[in-house]
């Protein structure tokens, strides 16, 4: 558990200076994105296998995106089962960046030999470091 950092300065107000305690929040985690997507693509299959949701274009309009954006986190669904499980338990990210996208799973989700996905998987999950990944957004 991290405890919370103070800083202490003076604070300029209305041209007036006033010394303070100002307590910093500490850095928290949150879930990775793709663990996410594939929390929800497994709820999304259910809802439709239980007959609550006819088809992808009804989640679609329910959740306000593209049909296409639904087929591509229910494509998550075509992976391993223990890659799957892998992603659901990707370790927790700080800040906004998170160490993997889901367009780079999108290509591996495509073959059909769990074989050669778990290869692909693995060389991607060890190309990145949860603590020291670049913002994928500039990759």
């Amino acid at each position: 558990m991290t405890l919370p950092t103070t800083v202490e300065c003076d604070l300029h107000l209305l041209g007036r200076s006033r010394p303070g305690v100002f307590p910093i929040p500490p850095e928290t985690s949150r879930v990775p994105r793709l663990s996410r997507l594939m929390a929800l693509a497994i709820r999304m299959q259910d809802l439709i296998r239980a007959g609550g949701i006819d088809d992808y274009s009804a989640l679609a309009q329910l959740g306000h995106v593209s049909r296409a954006r639904i087929t591509q986190i229910m494509n998550l669904l075509l992976l391993a089962p223990d890659i799957q499980e892998q992603i659901l338990f990707l370790s927790s990210t700080s800040g906004r960046c998170d160490p993997v996208r889901l367009a780079r799973l999108q290509p591996i989700a495509q073959i059909p030999d769990w074989n050669q996905q778990r290869r692909l998987w693995s060389g991607l999950r060890d190309s990145f470091d949860p603590g020291t990944a670049p913002c994928p957004l500039y990759r």
